[in-house]
């Protein structure tokens, strides 16, 4: 009898997750609220990882519902470099599942020093970046053993929907978030499995996306490094053509990530492009429909990356499961990486 892993058992926990942070509504909102009434001009982010995908999908949040700058700054930029920023009327979100890590808290006290306001959002609030936050959000998912992180992520991502909902002051949002839990566990039944052969036997693979997604298919590209010893790189469907593509051939395969709106003729071109030039593609789509990976659909496509990732999560652990790799213990990692 194959034993249950901790992905899978963390994975299974992602619609209590969201249950919980809806419980705790308010505090995300009114952290959003107060960027508003400080007269935020920017913000800047502080991650690493999985956590710095998290961080990806507020910055295009932000950007795209807001039209308020958002910027990724490296944490070398305190602790190698020992740079002085200048952050007046900035706010400064450090992303982080345990916020242990040196170089985060250093980025982030850097940021404070410039005139930042810092919030950190975090799963482990009692550690060296809760302490230097002036706000900590909690994310609320509970130990997470694993070393890939899951629910965390997830967790991240619901926050910031619900900062930028509570910066907009956005009712339809915020009625939206409240479908998530049922919405996840839809997410959760759905069934990928079918596309483990054709990725799994590729000798590298594109994880495609743009816009609200990218930080969707960054997350995959890493997960299936890690979890399913499968090399993937993170592209965007307008990066693609910009070089990567041309060196797509019958050997690649590619995980696409479909989006509606705005990004979504530049997504089915490159699904074109990459079938023509033979890559073996499986692209995911809200719905169901032709064969695609299916994802619930939602009536908000703010939503939508959201069950990217918990179905995505749910593929991943199976399909390394049936790669014969253990996910909860990849070799050479850890689950709680401190940097300087």
């Amino acid at each position: 009898m194959s034993r249950t892993t901790l992905m899978a058992a963390e994975i299974a926990e992602i619609p209590a997750v969201i249950a919980r942070q809806l419980d705790a509504l308010d505090t995300y909102l009114d952290a959003g609220r107060r960027l508003r009434q400080d007269g935020t001009r920017g913000l800047v982010t502080c991650g690493r990882g999985t956590s710095d995908h998290a961080a990806t999908f507020f910055k295009y949040l932000m950007e795209t519902k807001a039209g308020l700058p958002v910027a990724s700054i490296g944490p070398s930029v305190a602790t190698v470099y020992g740079a002085k920023l200048q952050l007046d009327g900035f706010a400064c979100l450090t992303f982080s599942q345990s916020g242990g890590s040196p170089d985060l808290a250093a980025l982030q006290q850097a940021a404070k020093d410039g005139g930042a306001q810092t919030t950190a959002v975090l799963n482990v609030l009692d550690s060296p970046v809760g302490d230097g936050a002036d706000l900590v959000l909690p994310v609320l998912a509970g130990p997470e053993r694993a070393v890939a992180a899951t629910k965390s992520f997830v967790g991240m991502m619901v926050a910031s929907l619900a900062i930028v909902a509570g910066y907009l002051n956005d009712g339809e949002l915020i009625v939206a978030l409240k479908t998530l839990p049922d919405l996840a566990r839809d997410a959760l039944g759905r069934d990928w499995s079918h596309a483990g052969p054709a990725l799994a036997r590729a000798n590298s693979l594109y994880c495609v996306g743009r816009g609200l997604n990218m930080a969707v298919a960054a997350e995959a590209a890493l997960k299936l490094k890690e979890t399913c010893h499968l090399h993937a790189e993170a592209c965007s469907a307008a990066e693609l053509f910009h070089g990567p593509v041309a060196i797509a051939d019958g050997s690649f395969g590619a995980l696409v990530f479909g989006a509606r709106g705005g990004p979504q003729k530049s997504i089915d071109a490159s699904v074109a492009r990459l079938r023509e030039l033979g890559v073996r593609v499986c692209k995911v789509e809200s719905g169901s429909g032709n064969g695609a990976l299916s994802t619930p659909a939602t009536k908000h496509e703010t939503l939508d990356p959201v069950l990217q990732a918990i179905a995505f999560y749910k593929f991943a652990e199976g399909l390394a499961v049936n790669l014969g790799e253990d996910p909860d213990a990849p070799p050479g990692l850890k689950k709680v990486t401190e940097t300087v």
